[in-house]
């Protein structure tokens, strides 16, 4: 079979208007608890895609770690190629794909870093594994070897005594405050159906877009 023929029909669900919550945040929180509550394999896990100077964007799945009326948590390095993309372009486009559900979620919107004290706080929460993966990987940046890494985790471990309890100064907290959300939920004969809220001051304006 070619790549071409490659294709599925969408018949779990329909989304209409009447069934749409005023709110985007308490939507996007219903459909959450849908996907925990189907046992997917990672329904926390996102596309995060963000652009440099030169408009170049990038993608990658991260996890969401927060989520709130202030928007949504992810937790990396600073100096990351994310990080550093944030520092130049601070607006973000992040993607929850749910397939068992048939169902996507898109979430635009500028993005700021967390305080140090939820940071702190995320940090402190981690298993002592991923604390000294923090201190000693320099994430994105180009390595010799395998035995380069493990050797820093090393390194680490004779520092932080192998329980790290302070959080490195490159690593911490980002919330994307959205002032996009599009749920979309998929229909046979690729007739989707596309909700879409758009904050207009400080209310939320639901539109149907085409599929």
């Amino acid at each position: 079979m070619s790549i071409a023929d490659l294709r599925k029909d969408y018949t779990q669900a329909t989304l209409d208007e009447a069934d749409a919550l005023a709110n985007p945040f308490d939507f996007f929180k219903l459909w959450f608890d849908q996907a925990l509550s189907a046992d997917l394999p990672e329904p926390n896990a996102m596309t995060l895609a963000t652009v440099n100077a030169q408009g170049r964007p990038s993608a990658r799945i991260v996890l969401i770690k927060g989520l709130d009326a202030r928007g949504i948590t992810f937790f990396t390095n600073y100096e990351s190629r994310k990080g550093q993309e944030l520092a130049q372009n601070p607006h973000a486009a992040i993607l929850f794909h749910w397939t068992e559900l048939e169902r996507q979620v898109r979430i635009e919107g500028r993005v700021e870093k967390c305080s140090p004290e939820e940071s702190d706080a995320y940090y402190l929460s981690r298993p002592a594994g991923s604390r000294l993966g923090a201190w000693a990987s320099p994430q994105s940046k180009v390595i010799d070897s395998r035995a380069v890494l493990e050797a820093r985790v090393r390194q680490a471990q004779e520092e932080q005594q192998g329980d790290p309890q302070t959080r490195p100064p490159f690593w911490g907290g980002y919330r994307l405050v959205p002032d996009f959300f599009e749920f979309w939920q998929g229909r046979p004969s690729r007739l989707h159906d596309r909700l879409a809220y758009t904050l207009r001051g400080d209310s939320w304006a639901m539109s149907r877009l085409a599929p």
